[in-house]
């Protein structure tokens, strides 16, 4: 069973185990060692965003791979996609990043991507967790003060805004005003020479990380505050990113929060015009709304549902021939463009469709009718099968009963968090509530925290 690896690679508190030294250090050579069964010395691009703990991370990591026979190079402080990009585009073994994306500063972690640029397949990662757990009886914790981060190279970032500039080459922002948020994170390093050569009036917020501000009352975690700073600006559009900059939300004109759903639906619909859109289909996941659904169908267009992770988008992308997948929190993935989410790609080839249309942001997802959807977060003890307990799925099959037809029930534990996510979405609001909070209660009592 993993005992590690999430859906998103290794997260944890910064300094508690799985992210301690001595394990931190196991995993650099347990990757080295997995990767050397491919080739003799493996090169490996290392990224991390912008929290007061991935410097050491990344030295004690660093300090793994080396004595693991990996060669380490580093591009500093750069969003995770620009990891994979690098690690697919400059021949490197593996691409690492240090980030823990949306969580709280406390918090890091550890991803990993193929020389491919895809994340590892999970049959794969749980190869390489059980030699981390086969080191960890042998290691020594290394003296984390004597050890220091590989030096970043500065070229690194600018092939990643390159690569960004290139996707849309006639991207224009003359006449538009736009306020873009980059939660303090990875995405500040880069944001501002991206959107200066751009034009128009961009307002950079939250570009000052100190390395506890991360996410803080900012970026994809917060979008009301960037549609907030829409209507006080009087922009066109707001665009607000996540600490890694994998992700993506907007906000309109009007001050209205534009998710995942939306842009799936105006990115498809522009696919499909221009004959790109491979087999009129998109891959969405569990959490996207019946809304969506219903609009895509609506213009011939088949949406197929993944687990949730961009990961498990991706892999249904590539099993189904899609070209377009992605998540309501606003993970894109754009075949033959990126390998897994990029909110700043996205950000740009959503402004590539409003320049081309000429419609507005409002206008482009104004058909897309949601259904009422809740979310109740229940923070567990333990992650045990929900079937095991009658009184959750009797709440559970209750409201799925009431619902037929009607709405959905979706229950899942976050891959990231202790966490149990109650989703309900519903023709009636009353309804929804009534039905996710008795779910979440029945949770609360055998398994809250």
């Amino acid at each position: 069973m993993r005992k590690l690896f999430g859906t998103d690679g290794i997260r944890a508190v910064a300094g508690e185990a799985p992210l301690d030294a001595k394990t931190i250090y196991a995993i650099g050579l347990a990757l080295a060692h997995s990767l050397r069964r491919q080739t003799v010395a493996p090169r490996l691009i290392l990224g991390m965003d912008t929290r007061e703990s991935s410097n050491w991370i990344a030295a004690v990591l660093t300090a793994g791979l080396q004595q693991g026979g990996a060669r380490v190079e580093s591009a500093g402080i750069i969003p995770t996609p620009a990891v994979a990009f690098l690690a697919r585009t400059h021949g490197f073994a593996a691409g690492i990043v240090i980030s823990a994306s949306h969580n709280p500063w406390q918090d890091n972690g550890i991803k990993v991507f193929g020389g491919d640029g895809f994340k590892l397949p999970d049959a794969v990662e749980l190869g390489i967790e059980d030699e981390i757990f086969r080191h960890l009886e042998d290691v020594t914790a290394p003296d984390v003060a004597t050890l220091l981060p590989p030096q970043a190279n500065p070229q690194y970032s600018e092939d990643y805004i390159a690569f960004l500039r290139k996707a849309v080459p006639g991207l224009r922002l003359a006449g538009k005003r736009i306020v873009v948020d980059c939660a303090n994170g990875a995405s500040a390093s880069v944001a501002p020479e991206l959107f200066a050569a751009l034009g128009g009036e961009v307002l950079l917020e939250n570009i000052h990380p100190d390395g506890r501000n991360i996410n803080e009352k900012c970026g994809a975690l917060h979008p009301e505050i960037v549609a907030a700073e829409v209507v006080k600006h009087k922009a066109d559009m707001g665009i607000t990113l996540d600490g890694d900059a994998d992700r993506a939300l907007f906000a309109d004109h009007s001050g209205n929060v534009v998710n995942g759903d939306a842009v799936m639906l105006l990115a498809a619909r522009d696919l499909q015009t221009r004959g790109l859109l491979e087999l009129d289909t998109v891959v969405a996941t569990t959490m996207s709304n019946m809304g969506l659904e219903a609009a895509l169908k609506r213009s011939g267009i088949r949406m197929l549902r993944a687990p949730v992770g961009d990961k498990y988008v991706l892999e249904e992308m590539r099993n189904t021939g899609a070209t377009l997948g992605g998540e309501q929190s606003g993970h894109i993935i754009f075949a033959g463009r990126s390998t897994t989410g990029d909110g700043l790609l996205t950000a740009l080839l959503v402004l590539d469709v409003i320049q081309r249309s000429g419609k507005s942001l409002e206008e482009l997802k104004s058909d897309l009718k949601v259904f009422p959807q809740v979310i109740v977060n229940v923070r567990v003890r333990e992650k045990k099968p929900l079937d095991q307990f009658p009184a959750i799925t009797t709440a559970i099959t209750t409201a799925e009963q009431a619902l037929d037809g009607t709405g959905r029930v979706v229950i899942r534990y976050s891959g990231t968090e202790a966490l149990a996510r109650v989703m309900i979405e519903a023709e009636s609001e009353e309804q929804m509530k009534l039905h996710a909070e008795k779910i979440a209660n029945a949770i609360r009592v055998e398994l809250g925290a």
